[in-house]
């Protein structure tokens, strides 16, 4: 029997060692030495405020992740140099450094890093068992690609978690069947025409281009989000309450209000343990300025050890400087945002930040930079198609639109849902809501795009 919380967080302990097991048992190793080593340093540093300790622990965390997931970058880089200088050496990377990546290593360095730093700067002071420790590091829903949750946001659920509640398990049901209908119909249906056209970037026109990066685009959200649902759906039924990841991004109007909705925990993380020790915007113009490009390139790094991933982070860093140019212009000339041009002008950066997040994604997705240069020139209406162009068929159009459908009704719909509540359902005839129980188990193996991998497993 389960009788106490520290039973019951052992059982979930027990049950985040084999899911991450199942994926490849001999990465435990990796996992439980960061883990141990890192909790070291917690203890230590919860007695003894020492700056170097940190900072060494933050070197280590950070050179495991370098030689895991960066390694293969540095060596081709590296070799790329040496053949443009005219080494005469090849720019193949060894096998060697093309290992597979420890799934999940980025989000859980991560946590255990704002761990650290949150005892070093006296925001967080509670001390917690060797157990906990590693439940609050590698708790199943969210190990694999997040939300990053910090200490104060998990561990004292941890310490006092009850037997599951009816209300929890259908409130947290209700939010992981939304999130597995947002991977399985919409995310793997899409990465199919995506994965079709982005595979032949020099037969895209300006149609073909736009319609396969705003798929990816509707890929990647419904993907990502369905993840960070289902994490926190499974999380509620053990009473466990995650921060939400992303509010409906794809509604912004600008790029600033595009990163408090986008990836909110990594955006968050970046704020407050990278872009504030910089200075932040406390700093003059120009210090800011660098400091929102040296953050975001870094953020860009962080999802994947490519130089596109590092453009696409500074891309983002230049939309964010430029948001910030651009607030000063209308304060020049005198628009105030609560008056009606400055209303419109608010609405109108709706939809020109939904097409210029669509440039950036171009270069997160394609394989290298002159498959993305050849899509961007497309995007701009100067494609250079090679021999046939494309073909789409009209229900792949249909299935794209279906998905901007979904996403700019999905506030409302979630609206709706959460001023009725769903106590309702329950008291629906039986009959009823199994026939409803089985045509979306139908609807999810008969309309399901195949075995699509969550793409941010690569990070």
């Amino acid at each position: 029997m389960v009788n106490t919380h520290r039973q019951r967080a052992a059982v979930l302990l027990v049950g985040s060692i084999i899911f991450y097991a199942s994926w490849k048992v001999e990465y435990l190793l990796l996992l439980f030495a960061s883990l141990t080593a890192n909790y070291f340093v917690y203890k230590y540093l919860l007695k003894n405020k020492s700056l170097p300790v940190l900072v060494a622990a933050i070197v280590f965390d950070l050179g495991v992740l370098v030689f895991y997931k960066y390694l293969g970058l540095l060596i081709g880089t590296g070799l790329w140099f040496l053949g443009a200088v005219g080494v005469g050496v090849d720019t193949t990377v060894p096998t060697w450094a093309q290992w597979v990546l420890p799934l999940g290593i980025s989000f859980f360095t991560f946590q255990m890093l704002s761990a650290l730093i949150d005892v070093y700067r006296g925001d967080w002071k509670t001390d917690i068992t060797y157990m906990k420790w590693c439940l609050y590091v590698s708790f199943f829903p969210q190990l694999i690609a997040g939300p990053i949750v910090r200490t104060h946001e998990l561990v004292e659920q941890l310490n006092h978690l009850k037997p599951i509640q009816w209300l929890d398990f259908r409130i947290g049901m209700v939010i992981f069947i939304g999130g597995l209908c947002k991977k399985i119909l919409l995310a793997d249906n899409l990465a199919i025409i995506v994965d079709d056209l982005y595979a032949q970037p020099g037969q895209l026109d300006f149609w073909l281009a736009w319609l396969a990066t705003t798929a990816f685009a509707l890929q990647i959200y419904f993907d990502f989000s369905g993840y960070s649902e289902m994490a926190i759906g499974l999380a509620r039924i053990f009473g466990i309450k995650l921060p939400r990841n992303f509010i409906y991004p794809y509604i912004s109007r600008n790029f600033s209000e595009f990163w408090q909705r986008w990836h909110i925990t990594l955006s968050q993380w970046l704020r407050d343990y990278l872009y504030f020790p910089m200075g932040g915007s406390r700093v003059s113009s120009i210090r800011t300025y660098q400091n929102l490009l040296v953050t975001m390139l870094l953020g860009g790094l962080w999802h994947g050890a490519g130089w596109n991933f590092m453009f696409w982070g500074f891309l983002h860093g230049m939309y964010l400087v430029g948001h910030r140019w651009l607030l000063i212009f209308y304060h020049w000339i005198g628009v105030r945002s609560e008056a009606k041009t400055g209303i419109i002008l608010s609405w109108l950066g709706l939809p020109v930040t939904f097409v210029l997040v669509n440039f950036t994604w171009v270069f997160f997705r394609a394989p290298d930079f002159s498959s993305a240069w050849l899509i961007v020139m497309a995007m701009i209406g100067h494609a250079d198609v090679v021999g046939d162009i494309a073909n789409i068929r009209l229900y792949e159009q249909l299935y794209i639109a279906l998905g901007l459908a979904v996403v700019y009704l999905e506030p409302w719909l979630v609206g709706v849902l959460q001023r009725v509540g769903i106590g309702w359902w329950w008291r629906v005839p039986f009959p009823i809501r199994g026939g409803v129980y089985a045509t979306l188990v139908l609807t999810l193996v008969v309309m399901g795009g195949g075995t699509q991998k969550f793409i941010y497993f690569d990070f």
